[in-house]
């Protein structure tokens, strides 16, 4: 991997400001910014949903968007440029399995908690979810609430372990 270039992820509730924050930090760093809820509301958005089982149905496509915005994100590093990632890494065991893979593939890993109240995130989803942008991802109060509870924050051996950045 190229050792000028840096992949900063991104990690933290929803609502809590992670593509505020990673659009800034893409600007400042000249950086590629990728975002998982941009890719899925895109590529699926106007999809139907089946009646039955819209998580598994959710979680299929997000594993595939995954592993595209991973396949991206090394060959931007590779060409030396930084990226900044946003993957909705909600657990510490999704967290993990990307520390390894970034291990594995020698990259140079930046990670920065992005985290606010939980009554902060939910008023700033419901005003987003108002007047949302092009491919913004809608998150139900139902959804926003089941997500936060779904949420691990990282652990003082898992901060100290990856360096973990609050912002």
């Amino acid at each position: 991997m190229t050792r000028a270039s840096t992949l900063h992820l991104l990690v933290g509730p929803v609502g809590a400001g992670k593509t505020t924050y990673g659009r800034r930090r893409a600007s400042r760093s000249g950086g590629v910014f990728l975002d998982l809820d941009v890719w899925m509301v895109r590529l699926f958005g106007a999809d139907p949903r089946p009646l039955d089982n819209v998580v598994a149905w959710y979680l299929e496509r997000r594993e595939r968007c995954r592993g595209l915005l991973w396949d991206v994100s090394l060959d931007v590093l590779r060409g030396g440029q930084d990226v900044v990632l946003e993957l909705d890494l909600v657990t510490v065991v999704d967290r993990e399995a990307f520390y390894e893979k970034a291990r594995a593939e020698d990259v140079r890993l930046v990670v920065y908690l992005v985290d606010a109240p939980r009554d902060v995130r939910r008023e700033r989803v419901l005003k987003r979810n108002e007047a949302p942008g092009p491919f913004t991802q809608i998150v139900p109060l139902e959804h926003f609430e089941r997500a936060s509870d779904i949420w691990e924050a990282p652990s003082e051996r898992e901060r100290v372990t990856h360096g973990i950045i609050d912002v």
